[in-house]
């Protein structure tokens, strides 16, 4: 049975580009119970669900009655999966149920995560546990809080099965939000095929959908290239000065929109490392922290190299067309990393001429919290306080309180080359800590305290932590009282041992 015409679909995808997906639906749950709604999300893609009860929602949100409109599909993809080639990957377990077209205009899937097993699945079950769907909620939201483009999560739909991993744990079905879901993978996929004209269909869509105005550009292919590289190196930039960690940068996790996508083995580093690595499967520390900027370039190279085709006749013009936009890349993501330090740094401006010194500047902060093992969200944040004159919670976080003596009296230089001569120079500093507080999270979704939350939710069934753990997640600048346990990172022997899993 259908539920009422509450998403109002308008599927463009499945309209435009038949051959890309296989039609299919989801496999229902036996006893749905709704475990999260994310109800501003709900009211920002214009929804109407404000006359289903929770009985109705879970029925909604775990497949078992498709909204009118609906047209659930599985998309086709390929994927580089640390460096090695997979010339068939797709969705799995999940399903795009359609598009919505929210309240600022903007087009966004809806999809499915676990749902059962699709003709993708290559042996896997299809499903979703509670454990995992709960973290794309909380990684997704705290992301979103920062600023950083990300999918998010529309609900969380315990099923009422059991899931058999290492352990049987309770089953679960995630509502994904998303700009679309095309990734660098669905390129490939084509191109794996050698099926230019569906190459050429796919970046033709992708433009209409992504970047319309680029369709009227004297090359809109090469224009496309850009606009993905581009949307790629501001978000890593956000990630490394967020200190976030990916951990599986596979090509088939690379969207085009830009988003941030798909939250399996990810985690925030504590004490600052740019070696830093978590994930489980990740034995070669291919996507450490530190690496990030590297991986996404080599994944717009796989991007580039789908598009040669398109690019020119020539195929040694087109490489070196699409050459040209991937050299860009590091400058482009080194500028939008400085931009983000600067700010983290409490420096308004910065002309050209200073882009060396800042650049140093911030690369030398980050050496000494290294070197001291200072945890990295609470080194910037209480950067601030210094910034306002007291530098003792600064200090504080070192072994030695004086190993940022010769930084600080730089940074303290540096700043005061910006501030007018006539303005007080505690006023001066109280006006920047507070500009730094806007930038600095005090709050991040800490390893310790995720684990904490996903395990009192899906050993014991208790979704308060999880709740309590989300609202300070959407608070991440507020410095209040009761987020104070949420800003203390784990003991260092937690973290030396701590690993993160797909979730698969």
């Amino acid at each position: 049975m259908d539920s009422p015409a509450a998403f109002r679909f308008d599927n463009s995808f499945a309209r435009e580009l038949e051959g890309f997906y296989t039609p299919w639906r989801p496999v229902p749950a036996p006893a749905p119970r709704l475990l999260f709604l994310n109800r501003p999300l709900a009211d920002e893609l214009g929804l109407d669900i404000a006359s289903l009860d929770d009985s109705a929602l879970a029925a909604t949100f775990a497949g078992n009655t498709l909204p009118d409109g609906a047209e659930p599909l599985a998309q086709a993809y390929a994927g580089h999966q640390f460096g090695g080639f997979s010339p068939q990957l797709g969705d799995g377990r999940a399903l795009v149920l359609g598009e919505v077209i929210d309240r600022q205009g903007r087009r966004r899937d809806i999809a499915f995560k676990g749902s059962g097993r699709t003709p993708f699945a290559r042996g896997g079950d299809g499903k979703a546990a509670v454990g995992p769907m709960l973290r794309e909620v909380l990684i997704g939201e705290a992301m979103h809080a920062l600023g950083i483009p990300t999918t998010r999560a529309l609900a969380v739909v315990a099923t009422g099965e059991p899931v058999f991993r290492e352990q049987t744990l309770p089953g679960a079905v995630l509502t994904r939000v998303a700009a679309s879901h095309i990734r660098v993978g669905t390129f490939e996929f084509h191109s794996a095929r050698g099926d230019v004209d569906s190459l050429r269909k796919l970046a033709e869509y992708t433009i209409a959908r992504h970047d319309p105005a680029l369709a009227t550009s004297p090359q809109p292919l090469l224009a496309l290239l850009q606009a993905v590289a581009g949307r790629q190196a501001a978000l890593i930039a956000q990630w490394l000065n967020v200190g976030f960690i990916h951990g599986v940068m596979n090509t088939d996790n690379m969207a085009i929109s830009g988003e941030t996508i798909d939250f399996g083995p990810c985690a925030f580093v504590e004490a600052y490392d740019p070696d830093t690595v978590f994930s489980s499967i990740d034995h070669q520390g291919r996507y450490a922290f530190g690496n990030q900027p590297d991986i996404a370039l080599w994944n717009l190279a796989r991007l580039a190299e789908t598009l040669l085709p398109l690019l020119a006749d020539d195929p040694e013009k087109a490489v070196a067309m699409a050459t040209e936009v991937l050299a860009a890349f590091p400058a482009q993501y080194r500028g939008h990393l400085l931009r983000g330090q600067r700010a983290k740094l409490g420096l308004r401006r910065g002309e050209p001429d200073d882009d060396g010194a800042d650049a140093a500047l911030a690369g030398d902060w980050l050496t000494l919290l290294h070197a001291e093992q200072v945890d990295f969200t609470l080194g910037w944040r209480r950067l601030a306080d210094a910034a306002a004159g007291d530098e003792a919670p600064l200090r504080a976080l070192f072994a030695d309180a004086h190993a940022p003596d010769a930084w600080l009296s730089r940074w303290h230089a540096r700043c005061a080359s910006e501030d007018p001569v006539a303005q007080d120079s505690a006023s001066a500093g109280i006006e920047r800590a507070n500009a730094m507080r806007s930038v600095n999270p005090l709050v991040i979704a800490r390893n310790h305290r995720v684990e904490e939350a996903l395990a009192a939710a899906s050993n014991e069934g208790d979704l308060a932590p999880f709740e309590r753990l989300l609202d300070a997640l959407r608070r991440p600048y507020d410095e209040a009282p009761e987020l104070a346990p949420y800003a203390e990172p784990a003991p260092a022997s937690v973290t030396a041992r701590y690993r993160t899993f797909c979730g698969t």
